[in-house]
């Protein structure tokens, strides 16, 4: 009887350098799966070793490596909705008019700025730039442009309307807070908000605006300065 032999692979337990296969599949991970077509297995670390990657990412994921680089499946325009805050202060000095949310408050000083100084509006304009991922209002308003001398605050607000209407959102809900010593806003509060809903062009029921003082603490609680906090949700239209 002729006897036959039958030649078999043998795949050691820890593949090393040298060792010899002819194709194997490694899957060190269930979402990635590794296949190295060359006859002999070197060292990951080596430059002439090359291998196919073929990586699974679930619908769910933002963003996929594609040959070393990050690229984005999705473009951000598609979110659903964008939060945005906004902070702003100014110095209150004799001599100048103090405007809120486009309303001038009669007080024996008002905000020294570049512009109208309306630290409410200016605020709300960095929250709605700051949803839409864009540069704050001193890089798109700068100070140092003579054009902005003096100018309503309205105008800055207006163009910050028309980038996030151009960028396909609306207002969904906007939630201010004043800080200021003195005047007492409570008696204007009503005409302030009613103003910016306008401006926005949101309706007054999805627009709040509060006032607080600062209990006479450093500059704001010693009548010396003014701020203002906004946050915003934009919500795709």
């Amino acid at each position: 009887m002729a006897t036959r032999f039958y030649s078999c692979s043998l795949i050691p337990a820890r593949p090393t350098s040298g060792s010899v296969l002819n194709k194997c599949s490694l899957l060190p991970n269930p979402r990635i799966s590794i296949t190295r077509r060359h006859t002999t297995l070197v060292s990951s670390s080596s430059s002439s070793s090359s291998f196919k990657l073929r990586a699974s990412v679930s619908s769910s994921a933002t963003s996929t490596a594609v040959d070393g680089t990050i690229s984005s499946t999705k473009p951000s325009k598609s979110l659903p909705f964008r939060v945005g805050h906004g902070f702003d202060l100014h110095r209150l000095e004799p001599g100048y008019p103090l405007i809120i949310g486009g309303i001038d408050i009669p007080h024996d000083r008002g905000c020294e700025a570049h512009s109208d100084g309306d630290v409410l509006l200016h605020c709300v304009v960095d929250a709605i730039l700051g949803a839409l991922g864009l540069p704050d209002i001193g890089q798109i308003f700068p100070d140092s442009d003579p054009k902005w001398k003096g100018a309503p605050s309205s105008v800055f607000i207006k163009e910050a309307v028309r980038l996030m209407h151009e960028a396909g959102y609306e207002i969904g809900n906007l939630d201010a807070t004043l800080i200021l010593q003195r005047p007492k806003l409570s008696p204007h509060k009503g005409v302030i908000k009613a103003n910016l809903s306008e401006l926005l062009g949101a309706d007054p029921s999805v627009v709040n605006l509060k006032a607080k003082t600062h209990e006479k603490v450093d500059s704001l609680g010693e009548n010396r300065s003014i701020a203002a906090h906004t946050v915003v949700l934009l919500m795709r239209k």
